[in-house]
């Protein structure tokens, strides 16, 4: 209808021009069919550029992608941006990011996006993805913008089982790899939420169409009341709950917090710009630390801490108002207890833990699971003279997601193991029951065999097989590294399995047995 009156308005404005330019009305109707012809090719032009976001509002030349606090490089002119609405990407960008293997068919318009076993299939202008079998609806279809496949935000999180947001105000994407412990790479599009590793950076409005980018859910915000460094810690005072995301940067080293669903309190010192800085002149490791108003949608606050040399760090959340960055207080030393030449090092990781207790069933916590096996490996490891053992955790400790990794990478462990248990979301119908190995990197598969042989004997459950996953901690690992899930929480049966203690002895023998099986002892 609007563009049916659009014509009869331009019609009668020439009408009006032909007349007052004098022309003879027997030539009226030809003059006029001419000039609505030429008119009608710029009518079509401006409808052709409508109908085609990614030509008439293409994203913003000053865009970012950041990968778990790293940015991603975009080509400058295809960038991440809201178009109508739905957040679009480049998916090359992301999915060379994560080491998926991306294949441009030309010929089809089809992108093909690999990691392992699992294949990603986008067709331009076609609302429908593959991911593996499975159909996945992508809300708004693929376009190529400058011969870069531009794709919904939400696809991203679908697929690839990442957390993320968009920051409308910076104009930024921000993606988490998670940790594990929940099965949304089996069931693409199933199970959406997290795992609850503190990552959480934004509450996406599931009521827009995509999910992400169209709006935020409205909550209390959480003031910022004041900041102090002291004893190598950075403390902030809060009035009430929050969730910071933590995470390192280099090129300088810093380390950076942010809070979202928060502001700065009244009593808060800032300066003209809502920003501020906290001078360090006794600590050695420390120049300075920033805050401000990082973000508006939702309203973040960003604390950075310049560092004068890399350093790991451990973050104390209990919600009784005061969040704590130590950066000495590191729940593990990455020196060796009591490690001689010839022996192997392993660490074992014991998932989540402190205030991220994974996922659960109706009365068990993940943590608890992991905390239970990883504990008795450890007792089983230390009767073998060949092997040294490390734990990132032996007790109920809240350690962040960026220092498992590091942890073993500083002491040049051999192997990575870590310990999770798995579930779905409980609006799956599948109800999922079995033992799953993960691996990222290629060097992982020969160890991820093993260890998943041993583990599937001794839990017992169904063999879901070896899969291969982006984790960050089997990703930002330098040696082999693998995370096991025993079974699902979400399953009754699994989860009377994985709580008997007898099977518990059996799954940490069965670990052991892996990994010497894997060394050759």
């Amino acid at each position: 209808m609007i563009w049916k009156r659009l014509i009869c308005q331009i019609d009668l404005l020439l009408s009006k021009l032909l007349e007052h330019t004098g022309h003879h009305p027997v030539n009226y109707k030809n003059d006029r069919s001419m000039m609505m012809k030429k008119f009608g090719f710029f009518l079509t032009l401006i409808v052709f550029l409508l109908a085609f976001p990614s030509w008439g509002h293409a994203a913003s030349t000053d865009t970012h992608i950041y990968l778990d606090g790293l940015e991603l490089a975009q080509p400058k002119e295809a960038q991440a941006g809201n178009v109508k609405g739905s957040v679009m990407v480049p998916i090359r960008v992301i999915s060379e990011g994560l080491g998926y293997d991306v294949e441009w068919e030309k010929k089809s318009g089809t992108v093909t996006i690999k990691q392992g076993d699992t294949a990603l299939l986008l067709t331009l202008n076609k609302a429908t993805a593959l991911v593996g079998e499975e159909s996945v609806a992508l809300g708004v279809a693929p376009y190529l913008q400058n011969n870069t496949t531009m794709v919904p935000l939400r696809f991203v999180s679908q697929s690839m089982g990442l957390k993320v947001s968009w920051d409308n105000q910076a104009k930024s994407a921000y993606l988490y790899s998670p940790e594990g412990g929940t099965a949304e790479e089996i069931l693409p599009g199933g199970a959406t939420s997290a795992p609850n590793s503190g990552n959480v950076v934004t509450v996406p409005d599931n009521n827009s169409e995509t999910g992400i980018g169209n709006g935020y859910i409205s909550e209390t915000l959480t003031h910022i009341n004041n900041v102090s460094f002291l004893d190598n810690k950075l403390m902030i005072a809060v009035d009430g709950a929050v969730k910071p995301n933590v995470f390192t940067m280099s090129g300088p080293d810093r380390i950076v917090v942010d809070i979202p669903n928060a502001a700065f309190g009244d009593t808060f010192a800032l300066d003209a710009s809502n920003k501020g800085e906290l001078g360090i002149t006794d600590n050695a490791g420390i120049s300075k630390v920033r805050y401000s108003l990082f973000s508006s949608a939702p309203s973040t606050i960003r604390f950075v801490m310049d560092l004068n040399q890399s350093s790991q760090y451990s973050v104390t959340n209990l919600n009784d108002g005061m969040l704590i960055i130590d950066l000495s207080g590191v729940t593990v030393s990455p020196t060796l207890p009591n490690a001689t030449i010839g022996q192997k090092v392993v660490v074992i990781d014991a998932g989540h833990g402190g205030t991220d207790p994974g996922t659960s069933s109706p009365t068990r916590l993940e943590k608890d699971y992991n905390l239970a096996i990883a504990l008795k490996v450890e007792a089983l490891l230390k009767l073998e003279p060949n092997i040294t053992v490390v734990m990132n955790r032996s007790d109920d400790t809240t350690l962040t997601l960026k220092n498992r990794p590091n942890i073993a990478n500083n002491i040049k462990a051999d192997i990575f193991i870590s310990i999770h248990a798995n579930s779905v979301d409980d609006t799956i119908k599948t109800n999922p029951s079995g033992t799953e190995t993960y691996y990222t990197r290629d060097d992982s598969i020969a160890l991820a065999n093993v260890m998943h042989k041993n583990l599937v004997q001794a839990t017992g459950l169904n063999d879901r097989k070896v899969r291969q996953k982006n984790l960050l901690v089997t990703r930002e690992t330098t040696m082999p590294a693998v995370l096991l899930e025993s079974g699902y929480l979400s399953n009754a049966y699994d989860e009377s399995v994985l709580f008997d203690p007898i099977v518990q002895d059996r799954i940490a023998a069965g670990i052991v047995a892996g990994i010497k099986e894997y060394f050759g002892l």
